[in-house]
């Protein structure tokens, strides 16, 4: 009996020890909207991606309060006119990189992530390109996509269409290291 207690605690250990969890460091996500009246543009530093590397999922959940802009009147229409964010207070993303890649090996790696992109409570599938770059400890993570706002319900009243672009850009650079239990 305590041959397979230690054989079965051995395997959980070993299971523990090959997942290595990432969490971020830094994260920063940006978005613009280029439109013929004004560019809208704003920046949000309090996304919390967690990547396993030892089954290639990734996870981020995105504050949408949490985006500044440069004007505040601007920042206070995004979150009551258009991403309702008491209503809907975070977007998140769930997928697997679909690549495989040495964790261990410091290196660039070009990826595609595919998941599930849920913005103002409208879940999406999609496929983002990006690029992994590992170095030591740490994991640097690097995309750029567009937006198509209707595609998650986001509405533009008429008077405002020529403000707002129907694609808007999103990039995100995150740093992430080894989870370290306290």
């Amino acid at each position: 009996m305590k041959k397979i207690l230690f054989v079965c605690l051995l395997f959980a250990f070993t299971i523990v020890a090959k997942s290595q969890i990432f969490l971020a460091k830094t994260c920063e996500i940006s978005f613009f909207s280029e439109a013929p009246m004004e560019n809208i543009k704003a920046i949000n530093k309090a996304a919390k991606p967690i990547l396993n590397t030892a089954t290639n999922d990734i996870q981020i959940k995105i504050v949408i309060s949490a985006f500044v802009f440069e004007k505040p009147l601007m920042q206070e229409h995004f979150n009551e006119n258009y991403m309702e964010s008491e209503k809907f207070p975070d977007a998140i993303f769930k997928g697997k990189i679909n690549e495989t890649i040495d964790w261990k090996k410091d290196g660039e790696y070009k990826v595609t992530v595919t998941g599930t992109l849920k913005i103002h409570g409208v879940e999406k599938a999609r496929t983002f390109e990006g690029t992994v770059k590992i170095k030591g400890d740490e994991i640097t993570i690097d995309t750029k996509f567009n937006i198509h706002i209707a595609d998650h319900g986001i509405k533009v009243p008429s008077m405002y269409i020529k403000n707002i672009a129907e694609d808007v850009e999103v990039k995100l650079n995150a740093v992430l290291e080894p989870f370290k239990k306290k």
